[in-house]
């Protein structure tokens, strides 16, 4: 199979701060924690590494560990840090045949502060990553069986409605995992494409960021995902999806995205699981069990390999499965990548432990 992912690259710098020297405020009626920096104080640092990342490398090294022939399409600057990305893929065998360079705006970059809990709040450059093009989307690029779409940055983002007929004129799987400043942005357009798009991967709080939109066409509320008597399989099943003072039940809102044409949509709620819709049921994942070094890149590897085994036709189950494997493996590791899955190693995975990974199904 061979596929493309678009999207940014970057050159993340990581510091890991022992949890005594950074101070850690937590909201009491929010899901939001804040680290606390000394203003004109050095804080010591266990360790600072720097590493490549951005949401279509991330993808492109998960799919190339698992056997794929994966190119990548991104923008870099002229720069060290471009050098850099470029080894890297080169490294993991990653075609950078698509990948231009431009010399208006440096290389994109990222800042990691890890601490506590290790979900890292992160500084971002965007830099190079927002001046896609249409003339750097070549239509030779997109001859391939599955094109995934990670998160665009600002006018980049103007690019998708020809990435979507680019990939639907090769018959290619679409898999997007757009951000949120980009749903926030241009959510109605990326709902309008919806028919186009095979999976649409988002995580809680960019899932919110649709809420108001689909309010607005089907109303507020909604049925439980299941009978009142059963138990819910997490907070986000219970309580739903509210946001821009609107609420919406889990079943509606993926009701809602399936009428609207997607084949797969995917909620990620972190250490909780995930659920998988399509037009027939919605199912919910488990996380996988996993001692955390740094929680960036678990949703990119978690979209990668989803779309890659939804791609190569297997079953909804085995996909949601491998995915919470493998991202797992990676969030035990600060960066995004070294604790990405060979093929083998999560096969071996999927048949010891696969099995322990819980699958729940509704239908819709």
């Amino acid at each position: 199979m061979k596929a493309l992912t678009i999207g940014s690259a970057m050159i993340d710098t990581i510091a890991i701060i022992e949890s005594s020297r950074i101070e850690r405020m937590t909201m009491l009626n929010a899901e939001t924690s804040f680290l606390l920096l000394a203003e004109g104080h050095k804080t010591e640092a266990l360790e600072i590494s720097t590493h490549t990342g951005g949401g279509a490398v991330n993808a492109a090294v998960a799919m190339a560990r698992l056997g794929i022939d994966v190119s990548t399409l991104a923008k870099l600057g002229r720069d060290q840090r471009a050098e850099i990305v470029l080894s890297r893929l080169m490294q993991e065998g990653v075609s950078t045949r698509w990948l231009s360079r431009d010399e208006r705006a440096a290389t994109g970059a990222a800042v990691m502060i890890s601490s506590h809990e290790r979900n890292a709040a992160i500084f971002t450059f965007r830099g190079a990553n927002t001046l896609l093009e249409d003339g750097d989307l070549k239509p030779d690029a997109f001859e391939v069986d599955l094109v995934h779409v990670s998160s665009l940055s600002n006018r980049s983002a103007d690019r998708l409605p020809r990435i979507l007929a680019e990939a639907k004129r090769t018959g290619a799987f679409l898999a997007t995992n757009p951000g949120i400043r980009q749903l926030s942005s241009r959510g109605v357009t990326l709902q309008d494409a919806l028919g186009d798009i095979d999976l649409l991967v988002v995580n809680k709080i960019e899932a919110s960021a649709l809420v108001p939109t689909i309010a607005g066409k089907v109303g507020e509320g909604g049925p439980p995902l299941g009978p009142d008597s059963e138990e819910p399989p997490s907070t986000l099943a219970r309580q739903g999806l509210a946001g821009g003072g609107y609420h919406l039940s889990l079943r509606s809102f993926f009701t809602a995205l399936r009428n609207a044409g997607a084949r797969y949509v995917l909620v990620t709620d972190g250490s909780a699981g995930s659920f998988l819709a399509d037009r027939e049921r919605i199912r919910f994942c488990p996380a996988a069990p996993a001692t955390v070094a740094g929680t960036a890149g678990a949703g990119d590897a978690y979209a990668a390999t989803l779309a890659t085994f939804l791609a190569e036709g297997r079953a909804p189950e085995d996909a949601m499965r491998a995915a919470a494997l493998n991202s797992a493996s990676v969030v035990g590791y600060i960066d995004t990548q070294g604790g990405l899955l060979g093929r083998a190693a999560l096969d071996a995975a999927l048949t010891s432990t696969g099995s322990k990974l819980a699958i729940s199904q509704w239908r819709i």
